[in-house]
Parts: C-alpha cells; structure tokens; sequence
C-alpha cells in the first residue's frame, strides 16, 4: 500500500498529533468516531452510534444477516457524520482505523471494507483492529493512564483477565470455559422474558429485589487460576425462572444473578490481582492515599466492556481493588458499550508505532488478544476452522 507519508518510524509518528477516524461494525452498533492522540492524552472529537435495537427486538437477540445489511445501509452516512460533528474532513485524518474482528463476520466486513476504500481513496494509512483491543484501551478515553495495568475486559461473548503492556502487548491470565458473563446476563434475561437487549432490563428489574432469597452454582472453586464459567449458573436461573410467579419473585432472581455474576466476576479479578501484584510490586508502588494522581507508579485494575456499565459489578470490582491496593478505572458509560471512539484510539496508538495494514487485511470471526497462548494453550481443544476463540 502507497503511503502519502511516512509512518514508517514510531518516533517519527509519535512527534505529532495523530487524528484518526474510527469504524465500528462488528455486531449491531454502526459506530464512527475521530478521535486526536497527542502527548497530553487521546481527545474524543466526534462519536455517533447508531444502535440496532429495534431492528432485532422482535427476534429476542442479534440476527447476523440483519444486522450487516443495516451496516451497509448506514455506515456511509455514520462515518461523514462523524467527520462533520467533528468539523473536520478526510483530508484532515491521519489514518482510517476500522475493527477486523472478533466478531460477527458479515458485519465486521462492513466497516472493513468501508475503512479500506476511504484509505485508498484519500491515500491514508489504514489500521486494522482488534475489537478487544479497542475494549482494552477504551478507559483511556476518559482519564490518562499509563501502561501497564490489569485488565478484566467483560464484552459479550468475552470475559477474559489479561495483563496490558501496551498496545499489542497483553497476556491472557484468565477466560471463560463456556459462557461468559455477557451472554449470562442476556440468555437469563431472555428466559425471564425481559426483552432486548436483556442485561439492562435485568439490571433494572434486580433494583428491587432481594436475591437472599435464591441459592445459586458458583463455578470452579476449588480450580486453580483465573477462568471463569457461567454456564451452570445460567442454566440453574433458567429452571429457576419457572418457579417464579410474581413480580417480586422475578425482582428477587433477578438480584441473585446479578449478585452471583458480580461475586464471580471479583474471585476472579481477586486471584488476578494477587499474581499480578507479586510480578509488580517491585516496580509499581501501590497507592500511599486517595487523593494521589494515577500514575505509572500505582498497580492499575482496570474493568471494561459493556458488563463494565452494570452499577453493581463496579462497585464489587471497585472494593475489591482497593483492598488488594489497586487504582479502579473504568472507562466513561458511553464507551463501555461498542463505539468507535475506542477503535479510534487504538488505531492511533498502532499508527504512533508504525503498526499499519495492508489493504489486503480480512476480517476474522474470532481474532484472541494473546493469540500465542490461545493457539499453544486453547480453553476449547476444538478451535474449528475460524481459529482459537480466546
């Protein structure tokens, strides 16, 4: 691919701001953002989603070929949106960024295809990236912090605990075996009748519960290390929402999911945290007060996705860093959920160290964070033809 100019160098790259747009299609949010990186930190100038719930209300869930033909039909008019909010035009970018998975395929070639053509037509580079990625660096959107912090990214089909040391440099320490904490809070939702999309609605439904009154699986705890599993408690909530013949009775179930994937969510980030904190302590200095600046000194919890924006997770995960001398950072609520603000950044942080695509990139189904661990140490002995999962 011809460049108009050279990116080529990470210090050269890095000299300058780098304003980027951003493209996001890999499941029912068409999403276009323009985001400028500079030493001072990353600048959301622009951020439009338009989000797809109506279209698949009716169906209980996400229809794969429903979802790509409205990203056809609206990811033309969400990009130069994105561009106008902004008050800015492509030859104002320094490069195109769009995800290239994980995700649903059809939709992910999309925003790909969409990124590709706007690159070699304005002769930008293009940045391919990873949609968990973007995930990973999104609360970098809200508040400047530094590398390297402790991730637990929660993001549909996704719960993975990772060690971030920058941008394309994470380490898996934990993942879900089955389920993940996302599709728990949408398939109990969907048995309980709640609607779509169905973790809000079963957010919203456990404020006035009382979940004392359920006794919930908690998975795997006498396993060794960091993986999660929300499958047996997704199929004992199920069983669970036939003996429910009130309204109060469904408050009260509602609550007791909530509060068992919270208690997961925080045994797991606890083991985390403490290896995490072996590996570290001798280089990162826990907080001395409260009122201390984040910092590259201080250990870093991070927590991102869009389970991140369930109230109550954040306040379990929030207590549970403070007691192991972790700073909590979560991204702001608007960029929990899928946006291109995030794909945005993570481009630009690539495009800072010449971490650019060719045209001919594909967009992958599944594309892990630590692909070398996922591929030499699979959760799934069957990673099928799309590839290791996470």
């Amino acid at each position: 691919m011809t460049m108009g100019a050279d990116y080529s160098s990470p210090a050269g790259a890095a000299s300058k701001a780098l304003t980027v747009l951003g493209i996001e299609t890999s499941c029912d949010e068409t999403a276009a953002s323009v985001v400028r990186l500079s030493a001072a930190g990353a600048e959301v100038l622009s951020s439009v989603v338009h989000s797809q719930i109506t279209e698949h209300a009716a169906f209980g869930g996400v229809v794969p070929e429903i979802a790509a033909r409205s990203h056809v039909e609206m990811i033309g008019g969400v990009a130069a949106r994105a561009l106008a909010d902004a008050g800015l035009d492509y030859g104002d970018m320094d490069g195109v960024a769009a995800t290239a998975g994980p995700g649903l395929v059809g939709g992910v070639m999309v925003g790909l295809s969409f990124a590709k053509g706007a690159a070699l037509a304005r002769d930008l580079p293009l940045i391919a990236v990873n949609h968990l990625e973007g995930h990973a660096v999104s609360a970098r959107l809200g508040t400047e912090i530094a590398y390297p912090f402790l991730l637990l990214l929660v993001s549909g089909g996704h719960c993975q605990l990772l060690e971030v040391r920058g941008i394309g440099d994470m380490s898996r320490l934990g993942t879900t075996i089955d389920d993940a904490a996302g599709e728990a809070f949408d398939k109990i939702a969907k048995a309980m009748d709640l609607g779509y999309p169905g973790g809000p609605a079963l957010e919203r439904l456990a404020e006035t519960g009382d979940g004392s009154r359920f006794a919930l699986p908690r998975a795997l705890l006498g396993r060794k290390g960091c993986d999660f599993s929300f499958s047996g408690l997704k199929t004992a909530a199920s069983r669970l929402v036939e003996t429910c013949t009130t309204d109060q009775d469904r408050a009260d179930l509602a609550d007791a999911v909530q509060s068992a994937i919270a208690r997961q969510l925080t045994e797991r980030s606890e083991r985390a945290m403490q290896a995490y904190a072996e590996r570290n302590a001798p280089a990162l200095k826990p907080p001395r007060s409260a009122s201390e600046a984040i910092g590259p000194e201080k250990m870093l919890f991070v927590v991102a996705g869009g389970v991140a924006a369930n109230k109550t997770v954040r306040r379990t995960l929030e207590a549970a860093a403070a007691k192991h001398g972790f700073d909590f950072v979560a991204p702001p609520l608007a960029y929990c959920t899928d946006n291109a603000a995030m794909i945005a950044l993570a481009g630009a942080e690539r495009l800072a160290r010449g971490m650019v695509s060719d045209l001919d990139v594909a967009a992958r189904p599944r594309w892990p964070l630590d692909e070398a661990r996922a591929t030499a140490d699979p959760v799934h002995a069957k990673t099928g033809r799309k590839g290791a999962k996470a």
